[in-house]
């Protein structure tokens, strides 16, 4: 499978590091999961021609109104909804989250609208303060213990009642789903844990066998 990586800014990059942790089928690795590897190639999305042919693609965090200004001068907005209307899935890290929640506040801004859910920005402070946690998250139905790293971390306020929630940090959800779009808060790129990624390639290979 191929997915790509929005490659506007933020640690796309790791991204595709990660997505190679997660499969490691041509490098004959089990991926210490239980699970069987999967053939994945990662491609840095830079222009609208380049969801040509791709499986999913990921929307990486970093500055979420610098992220759409550029997707704007791109014209990434409507190529990016033609590929979720084509049932391609999506995972959006932090930024990525903001510029697909349905709402977004402080302050309110646009959004794509691909998840139902309400955003609130940078709600647990600057970089500064940002930090680390363990968590479990439900992926395919089974406990996974998971690492998770908040840098200027957006909250989830509220969401739409086909939301599932996936993983919590306290009582807050921090990795949600909504049919084949995927979300997280945190920063999974950012960790040696392919957990994450890998529910991901996993999402776009049942979306590929449909």
């Amino acid at each position: 499978m191929r997915i790509g990586v929005l490659a506007l800014q933020g640690d796309f990059a790791l991204h595709g590091q990660a997505l190679a942790r997660a499969g490691g089928a041509s490098r004959g690795r089990s991926t210490g999961e239980g699970r069987p590897p999967v053939d994945v190639e990662s491609v840095e999305v830079r222009k609208p021609a380049d969801l040509a042919d791709l499986d999913g693609l990921i929307i990486p965090g970093g500055e979420s109104t610098t992220l759409l200004r550029l997707m704007a001068e791109w014209d990434f907005v409507p190529a990016i909804e033609k590929f979720h209307a084509a049932g391609k899935p999506i995972f959006g890290t932090c930024a990525g989250l903001i510029v697909l929640a349905r709402d977004v506040e402080n302050p309110r801004q646009f959004s794509l609208g691909l998840i139902d859910l309400s955003v609130e920005r940078n709600a647990y402070g600057r970089q500064r303060e940002s930090f680390e946690a363990r968590g479990e998250a439900r992926l395919d139905g089974r406990p996974t213990a998971i690492e998770m790293v908040f840098i200027r971390a957006p909250r989830i306020r509220r969401l739409g009642a086909s939301v599932e929630t996936l993983a919590r940090h306290g009582d807050d959800p921090v990795l949600a789903r909504q049919g084949d779009v995927l979300v997280a808060t945190f920063h999974p790129e950012l960790t040696d844990d392919p957990a994450v990624h890998r529910y991901f390639c996993e999402i776009v290979r049942r979306a590929r066998a449909r």
